[in-house]
């Protein structure tokens, strides 16, 4: 079997369609069209949906798709092992959380791309345990994770604990709430602004008042900190956001950051990986490397 016929079809299904995978492939469209279908003919099964747009994989291209991206990473894996003092290259398909996604992008990332300009990064922005979900089934080489203190990785992936995050519950100046330290229970007749179920910090929040029978009523779902904190300004409900993330919005002086003692929930940051990541070893080790002294550096100042 063809490695390139395998390589086009991969392109296809992560593009949508053969003009971008020939694209990414430095290919003709024919060309292309060409491997893709020299496969289909090897395994004697239809691969892509050819009426959609975006281009989709059949059920058994799905499966093709998951074998054929092993085989590629496992071929990567050994042209890497062979060759004396090789660099890195190929993919790093990286995934991370919304809370985790400015200190992850900026100086870590960087770090990357200087250190192994051979690589090229992909990252996939999504809640904890999808990205979870993404590494068991290969779907992506490592992601840094946010879970609840009572949640732990899969014990099949390697993971490394990079810190502790202590989320800080905030409301708008506006709320009628006594000074000076609350109770879950004066919170509770109140809404929420949060990320959608899934997230590691609604989860501590939800198990909290669930432990004290208290109800939990969210009235704005929302994706990322700066929308989230502007909802919280206006008055819709009560938020949740980490002290760096906080601290680095420009609406911080926006919103009210409340004590309450009965919520000591806290979440993880979690870099997880296949046990075996070949070749990505150490790229991975660097990322780790980087995100743990981001993430150090901001406990150290207080953030």
């Amino acid at each position: 079997m063809n490695t390139h016929d395998i390589e086009a079809f991969v392109a296809v299904v992560e593009t949508g369609s053969i003009v971008a995978a020939s694209a990414r492939l430095h290919l003709t469209q024919p060309g292309i069209s060409r491997r893709v279908q020299s496969l289909e003919d090897r395994l004697g099964v239809t691969l892509l949906e050819r009426q959609s747009k975006p281009l989709k994989p059949t059920a058994a291209g799905k499966e093709v798709y998951e074998h054929g991206r092993r085989v590629l990473g496992s071929v990567a894996d050994l042209l890497a092992g062979v060759a004396p003092g090789a660099e890195p290259s190929g993919e790093f398909r990286l995934g991370v959380p919304p809370f985790l996604a400015e200190q992850a992008l900026l100086e870590p990332i960087d770090q990357l791309r200087r250190e192994f300009p051979k690589l090229t990064l992909r990252i996939t922005a999504g809640w904890s345990p999808a990205l979870v979900a993404m590494v068991e089934s290969n779907a992506i080489d490592a992601a840094a994770v946010l879970l609840a203190d009572d949640v732990m990785p899969p014990t099949t992936l390697a993971m490394e604990l990079l810190g502790h995050q202590k989320p800080l519950i905030v409301a708008p100046p506006q709320l009628l709430l006594s000074e000076g330290e609350l109770s879950l229970r004066e919170l509770a007749s109140h809404p929420w602004v949060l990320n959608q179920d899934g997230c590691g910090m609604r989860r501590a929040i939800h198990r909290a008042l669930d432990a004290a029978r208290l109800p939990f009523d969210v009235a704005v779902e929302a994706f990322g900190t700066e929308l989230q904190l502007s909802l919280v300004a206006r008055g819709m409900g009560i938020g949740v956001v980490t002290p760096a993330a906080l601290a680095r919005s420009p609406l911080r002086n926006q919103v009210r950051v409340l004590t309450v003692p009965e919520c000591q929930a806290g979440v993880n940051a979690w870099l997880i990986h296949a046990r075996s990541p070949g070749r990505l070893a150490e790229p991975i080790a660097r990322f780790r490397q980087g995100l743990s002294e981001v993430l150090e550096e901001e406990g150290r100042l207080g953030l």
